[in-house]
C-alpha cells in the first residue's frame, strides 16, 4: 500500500522493460530519495541532526515519521472523490464496529485501517 511505498517497505519489485536499466520500484525509490532529500534539506539543524544517522540516503526514519504525520491527509486525498455511499473495509474498521461508509472514511475522519504496521505478506 501507499504507506509501505513511502516508507520504503513495499514488497513489489516492479517490472523492467527491455530497454530500461532500472525496475519500476527502483525508479520510484530514487524519486522518493530525491523528495526526502529536499525535505531533509529544509529541516532545522536539530532535526537534521536527529535524522543524520541514515548514511544510505534513503531517509527511512524521516519517511516513517513523515508517513505517521501525514497518513490522514493522504487518506483524505485518496478518498475525496469517493461517492457518499462508497464503502471501504469491513466492520472491524472505525473503532471495530462499523464499515467506513462516509466517502470511504470513518465518521471521525480516522483512517479506517489498523493494518499499517502489519507486514505485507500477512495482510
Amino acid at each position: 500500500d501507499i504507506g509501505d511505498i513511502v516508507r520504503g517497505k513495499d514488497l513489489y519489485l516492479g517490472n523492467k522493460k527491455y530497454n530500461e536499466t532500472e525496475r519500476e520500484k527502483e525508479k520510484l525509490q530514487n524519486n522518493l530519495k530525491f523528495i526526502f532529500q529536499k525535505i531533509y534539506d529544509g529541516l532545522n539543524d536539530k532535526a537534521k541532526e536527529y535524522y543524520s544517522d541514515d548514511k544510505s540516503g534513503n531517509f527511512y526514519q524521516l519517511r516513517e515519521d513523515w508517513w505517521d504525520a501525514n497518513r490522514l491527509e493522504v487518506w483524505k486525498a485518496i478518498t475525496c472523490g469517493a461517492p457518499d455511499e462508497g464503502e471501504y473495509f469491513r466492520k472491524t474498521a472505525c473503532g471495530g464496529q462499523f464499515e467506513a461508509k462516509n466517502n470511504c472514511r470513518c465518521k471521525t475522519n480516522d483512517v479506517p485501517t489498523y493494518l499499517d504496521y502489519v507486514p505485507q505478506f500477512l495482510r
